[in-house]
C-alpha cells in the first residue's frame, strides 16, 4: 500500500520501479506500451489530490537525481527530473547558484514541482515554472521529446505544468542567479491591517506572505529582502521558533484541538498569541523553506489580485459566521501572471489562498464552503491540493485547456500516462 505524505490518497500498485538512467526509464515506457499497462510517476507525495494514484506501474526518480550541466555565463542549469527541491538548492549553491525564488516547502522532486505549478510569493515573481528555460520528456510513444523557448515553444507551454499528462520528464533547464541571501522578518499584525495595505507592501518588499488565524484579527506575516554582510549562526532562537514553536508545539495544540473540537477557537487564539517578532539573514535556499513536520490536508486556490480583498474578507465573514472544527492558519500568497497554459496564473497577477484541516480530521465540509467563495470569483485551483472541479469546469477556466488536451492527445494517444482521476480532468 502506497499513500501520499497526509495519508488521504491511498493506493495500491501492482509495479514500482525506481530507474537509474534515462535508458531505463524509456525501457519501462516502452514495455507498458507493449503489454498495455498504465504508468504514474510519484515525486515525494505532497500533492493531496490523487495525481499519482495507480493500480498498475508507478514510478519512482528517487534514484534519478543530480545535475546534468552547468552553463555559469548563462546562469542555465540543467538538472535530473527526480532532484529533490532540497539537494538542488545546496548543488547549486556549491556552483555560486540559487533560484530566483521557491516555494514554502522544499522535499518536492523539480518535475513534481512544476508540473502542479507550485509557486513561492513575491508579485514580482511568477511560479517555479516560469523559471524553466527548457523540458525534455519521454512520451506516450517512448520517444525522447526536447521543447524549450526556442523549439517547440507551443509544446513547451503545455509541458511547463502538464500534472504528468504528456510523458515523463527527464531533464529540466533552469534559468538560475548567483547566490544571495535574505533578511527574513516574521510580525504580528492586524488583519484589517494586511488586507488595507497588502498591496503596498508588496510593491515594497521582495517576497511577502502573511497566515491569518482563524476566528481571531491576527496574522503573522513573513516578509524576506536581500541583504549583504555575514550570515546568521543557525542558533537556539532559530530552533526554538522553527522547531519547538512551529511544529512541536503547534502539533500538540492539534491533537489538543483535535480531542477537544470546542476548544478549536481557543488553540487559534492561543497560537496568534504566542506569535511575536523574530529576524533572520542566510543564503536564500534556507530562507525560503520552513519545516512542516505537523501534517495537513489543504486545498489552494488561485483568484485575481484584484479580487482578492473581497474574497478574503468573504472568506473570513463565512468562517466567523459557521462553527467549523479549525484553527489551522490560512496561507496568502502573491504571484506574477504567466503565459503558461495549464499555470493557475495564466494572464493574471493573482493571489493564492490556502486552507489547511489538520490531518486527522474531517475537512470535506469547510472546504466546500471555502471552494464556493473562491469559484464565484474566477478561482483557480492549485493542482496539488484538494478541489472538486472536473473538465467541463476547468475548460471554462483556464482559456488555452483545449490546446493543452491536443498536445496531450498528440504526446500520449494511447493514454499511456493517463490514469482514472486525470480522464476526470481532461473529458467531461
Amino acid at each position: 500500500m502506497k499513500k501520499n505524505w497526509s495519508g488521504n490518497v491511498q493506493f495500491s500498485p501492482t509495479t514500482i520501479a525506481l530507474p537509474a538512467t534515462e535508458e531505463d526509464i524509456q525501457q519501462l515506457v516502452l514495455t507498458a506500451i507493449q503489454e498495455n499497462r498504465k504508468i504514474r510517476l510519484i515525486g515525494s507525495g505532497h500533492s493531496f489530490t490523487p495525481l499519482v494514484k495507480t493500480n498498475d506501474i508507478l514510478i519512482s526518480l528517487d534514484n534519478f537525481q543530480g545535475l546534468v550541466s552547468v552553463d555559469q555565463s548563462s546562469h542555465q542549469v540543467t538538472v535530473k527530473a527526480g532532484t529533490k527541491l532540497h539537494l538542488l538548492g545546496q548543488l547549486l549553491f556549491e556552483q555560486g547558484l540559487a533560484m530566483e525564488n521557491m516555494g514554502d516547502i522544499d522535499r518536492q522532486s523539480i518535475a513534481g514541482t512544476i508540473s502542479t505549478g507550485t509557486h513561492g510569493t513575491g508579485i514580482k515573481f511568477g511560479t517555479i515554472s516560469t523559471q524553466v528555460k527548457a523540458i525534455r520528456f519521454i512520451n506516450g510513444l517512448g520517444k525522447i521529446v526536447e521543447c524549450s523557448e526556442k523549439e517547440n515553444l507551443e509544446l513547451f507551454k503545455a509541458a511547463q505544468v502538464s500534472l504528468g499528462a504528456l510523458g515523463i520528464i527527464t531533464q529540466i533547464t533552469l534559468k538560475c542567479v548567483p547566490t544571495y541571501k535574505l533578511e527574513l522578518i516574521n510580525e504580528k499584525k492586524k488583519l484589517a491591517e494586511v488586507l488595507a495595505n497588502y498591496s503596498q507592501i508588496n510593491q515594497e518588499n521582495r517576497n511577502f506572505e502573511f497566515y491569518y488565524f482563524p476566528k481571531t484579527e491576527y496574522v503573522l506575516t513573513k516578509t524576506s529582502n536581500l541583504a549583504n554582510g555575514k550570515p546568521d549562526k543557525a542558533g537556539l532562537s532559530s530552533f526554538f521558533q522553527e522547531y519547538l514553536l512551529e511544529n512541536m508545539a503547534f502539533k500538540m495544540l492539534c491533537e489538543y484541538a483535535y480531542r477537544f473540537p470546542s476548544k478549536n477557537k481557543r488553540v487559534s487564539d492561543f497560537s496568534a498569541k504566542a506569535v511575536g517578532y523574530s529576524r533572520k539573514v542566510y543564503y536564500s535556499h534556507k530562507i525560503y523553506a520552513t519545516p512542516r513536520l505537523v501534517k495537513f490536508n489543504e486545498m489552494e486556490y488561485n483568484v485575481p489580485i484584484d479580487a482578492y480583498k473581497e474574497v478574503m474578507k468573504e472568506v473570513v465573514k463565512c468562517i466567523d459566521k459557521n462553527n467549523f472544527p479549525v484553527h489551522f492558519p490560512i496561507e496568502n500568497r502573491f504571484v506574477k501572471e504567466d503565459d503558461i497554459y495549464l499555470s493557475p496564473a495564466y494572464g493574471r497577477n493573482s493571489s493564492y489562498i490556502a486552507c489547511h484541516v489538520y490531518y486527522k480530521k474531517p475537512f470535506q465540509e469547510y472546504f466546500k464552503v471555502l471552494e464556493d467563495i473562491f469559484k464565484a470569483y474566477d478561482g483557480r485551483p492549485h493542482w496539488g491540493k484538494i478541489h472538486t472541479l472536473e473538465a467541463e469546469e476547468l475548460q471554462e477556466r483556464y482559456p488555452r485547456f483545449e490546446e493543452f488536451k491536443q498536445h496531450r492527445a498528440q504526446q500520449d494517444p494511447d493514454q499511456i500516462f493517463l490514469s482514472p482521476y486525470l480522464k476526470t480532468l481532461f473529458f467531461p
